[in-house]
């Protein structure tokens, strides 16, 4: 198992999925949510792509693989980032939903 290919699909997957929800907030604060919820789409797939490859690493790890390095580490940071910003997108979007809805009393 090439551990360093797996953690580098992790920190990709997850990295693309971080700038789509980041993409997502800017998106929703232009008034554009029906964009936005494509690039949290298009973020939740990125995402899964690097949750599996996560998963790889983490069935290896059963069965008594050794997989922990620094780079791995790195891209567990980065899955963990990644999910916290798709929350973090999705509180900004019905916040600026609710602004946009408010504005228009």
């Amino acid at each position: 198992m090439d551990i360093e290919l797996i953690a580098f699909k992790i920190i990709s997957g997850v990295g693309s999925a971080r700038s789509s929800y980041i993409e997502a907030i800017a998106a929703a604060k232009a008034g554009d949510f029906e964009r936005a919820e494509k690039l949290i789409q298009q973020g939740e797939e990125n995402f899964a792509e690097g949750h599996h490859a996560h998963q790889q690493l983490m069935e290896a790890e059963s069965k008594g693989e050794n997989v922990a390095t620094l780079l791995v580490l790195h891209a567990e940071d980065q899955l963990m980032s990644a999910e916290a910003f798709k929350t973090v997108a999705n509180e900004f979007i019905d916040s600026y939903k609710r602004i946009v809805a408010l504005e228009k009393r």
